[in-house]
C-alpha cells in the first residue's frame, strides 16, 4: 500500500490519514469496520523507525480475529451462538445441544445429537490416578486450583492430543474435555468439604449427573428436582461462550503456540480464577449482606453516586444495555427458590435494580444488571459455597473455548500471539562489577 497523495486514488472503503511529520497522506483499507494494524507500518516519519504502532491495553478496541462463533451487539443487549438468539437457546434448548452448536458450527439432527450426547457420555470417567492426583491437595484447597491442576494433568494421559491437526484425534480430546469437566468440578467440591468422590451416573443427563456427583450421599440413586436441574441446563448454555473475553483470548493466545487443547483450556481456567473475570457474582452476594436490609438500600444508593460504594452486577464492558443473559437467569431463579425457598438477599436485589433501573444517575451510565447479579444467589441456593461460582462457570465455558480454539485452528490470518511493547526503561548501562557499586 503507498501514500494516497502518490496516487491520488482513495478507494471507497478506506480511511485517509495525514501524518502531519510528513505531511504525506496514506489510504487505509477499511474491512469489516476495521482497519489492518499492520498497514499503519507503512507510515513513517524516519528511515527505520519502524513505522507507527497501535497502543491499546486491554484491547479496548483491537480485534484480534474473526470468528463465526458468537455475535454481541452490546447496544442493543443482543447475544447469539452461531446467529441463534440466546434466549431461544435458552429455552427450548439444552446444554449438549449448545455444545454441538458452539463447536460444530450447526444444530445437529436427532441421528447427530444421540451420538454426540452418547460420546460425550462415554466420557465422563477420569483415569484413577487422576483421581489419585487431586486426593493429594491439602483439605482447603480452592476448588478452582484443583480443576485448573487436573486439567492441564490431562494432556499427561492423552499425548496423543498434541496432534492437534489430525481431525480425528481433535475430536476426540474435544468430548472428553467436555465431558470430564463436570466429573473434575465435582471432585474438587466434595474434596473441599472431606467427602468421598462420587463417580458418573451415566443414566443421567449432563446436568443431573453434575448434581449427582455433587450431592449423592448413601441413597442408590440420586434424583434431582426438575426444576433445579433445568434452572442449571440454563446456566449453563448462558455461560457457554461470550466471544473475546479474557479467557477466550487467554485460550486463543496460548492455542496459537499449537500447543495441546488441555493446556490451552487451562489457560482459560487460570483467566477465569481472577476475580474480575469470574468472581463477580461472589462479589454481587457480599455487596447484598453488607446492604443488609431493604431499608438500607436508598443510603447505598447515595453512597455509590458519592463514590463510598460500589455498585456490583451492573454495567458490562461490552452491554451498553441490560444484559440478555440477566433477563433470562432472573426468570430461572423464580424456578429454583420455588424448590429451596427465596433467599432473602433477593428483596435487596429486586429493590437495588428497581432503584438503579429508575434513576437518571444509572440510565445516563448505561449501567444495567449483568449475568452476575442474580447467578450468585442461584448457586447460593443451590447449596454452592462462593469458592466453587467460577468452577460452575468453567465447566460450561469449555465448549464456547473449545470452539473458538478450533476456529482459531484454521484461521489462515492467525499467527502466534506476540504483541508489541513500548519500551520505557534505560539503555545502554553499563555493568559495574558487584565491589565497585
Amino acid at each position: 500500500m503507498t501514500p494516497a497523495s502518490e496516487e491520488g486514488i482513495v478507494t471507497e472503503q478506506s480511511l485517509t490519514v495525514r501524518d502531519n511529520r510528513t505531511g504525506k497522506d496514506y489510504d487505509l483499507a477499511i474491512t469489516d469496520g476495521t482497519i489492518r494494524a499492520a498497514d499503519l507500518k507503512q507510515i513513517s516519519a524516519t528511515d527505520g523507525d519502524g513505522g507507527l504502532a497501535t497502543y491499546d491495553p486491554g484491547f479496548v478496541n483491537t480485534a484480534s480475529t474473526r470468528s463465526s462463533v458468537t455475535f454481541i451487539d452490546g447496544d442493543k443487549g443482543i447475544l447469539e451462538y452461531r446467529g441463534y438468539p440466546i434466549e431461544q437457546l435458552a429455552e427450548q434448548s439444552n446444554y449438549l445441544e449448545v455444545a454441538y452448536l458452539l463447536v460444530n458450527g450447526a444444530l445437529p439432527n436427532k441421528a447427530e445429537y444421540e451420538a454426540w450426547v452418547h460420546d460425550v457420555t462415554y466420557h465422563t470417567f477420569v483415569h484413577e490416578n487422576l483421581k489419585t492426583f487431586m486426593q493429594g491437595f491439602r483439605y482447603d484447597a480452592h476448588p478452582m486450583g484443583m480443576l485448573l491442576a487436573s486439567v492441564g494433568a490431562l494432556s499427561t494421559f492423552y499425548p496423543e492430543s498434541r496432534e492437534i491437526f489430525n481431525e480425528e484425534s481433535r475430536a476426540l480430546q474435544i468430548r472428553r474435555l467436555i465431558a470430564k469437566m463436570p466429573t473434575l468440578g465435582a471432585f474438587s467440591f466434595r474434596h473441599a468439604q472431606g467427602k468421598p468422590y462420587v463417580y458418573p451416573d451415566n443414566e443421567l443427563s449432563y446436568a443431573a449427573n453434575f448434581l449427582s456427583m455433587l450431592f449423592k450421599m448413601s441413597e442408590p440413586k440420586y434424583a434431582a428436582d426438575d426444576r433445579l436441574v433445568r434452572a442449571l441446563e440454563i446456566l449453563f448454555i448462558l455461560h457457554a461462550d461470550h466471544e473475546q473475553n479474557a479467557s477466550t483470548n487467554a485460550v486463543r493466545a496460548i492455542g496459537s503456540t499449537q500447543v495441546d487443547p488441555y493446556s490451552a483450556v487451562t489457560g482459560g481456567i487460570a483467566a477465569l480464577y481472577g476475580p474480575l473475570h469470574g468472581g463477580a457474582n461472589e462479589a454481587v452476594l457480599k455487596m447484598l449482606r453488607r446492604i443488609g436490609t431493604v431499608d438500607n438500600v436508598p443510603s447505598f444508593i447515595e453512597g455509590v453516586k458519592n463514590g463510598e460504594e460500589r455498585l456490583m452486577g451492573f454495567g458490562h464492558r461490552v452491554y451498553k444495555n441490560y444484559d440478555p443473559r440477566a433477563k433470562i437467569i432472573k426468570k430461572a431463579a423464580d424456578d429454583v427458590f420455588e424448590v429451596t425457598g427465596i433467599n432473602p438477599l433477593l428483596k435487596i436485589a429486586v429493590e437495588l435494580e428497581k432503584i438503579a433501573l429508575e434513576d437518571e444517575y444509572f440510565v445516563s451510565r448505561k449501567l444495567y444488571p449483568n449475568v452476575d447479579f442474580y447467578s450468585g444467589l442461584i448457586y447460593e441456593a443451590l447449596q454452592f459455597p462462593p469458592e466453587m461460582f467460577t468452577v460452575l462457570f468453567a465447566i460450561p465455558r469449555t465448549s464456547g473455548w473449545l470452539a473458538q480454539w478450533l476456529e482459531s485452528l484454521g484461521d489462515t490470518d492467525q499467527k502466534i500471539a506476540r504483541p508489541k511493547q513500548i519500551y520505557t526503561g534505560a539503555r545502554g548501562v553499563q555493568y559495574v562489577p558487584m565491589g565497585d557499586r
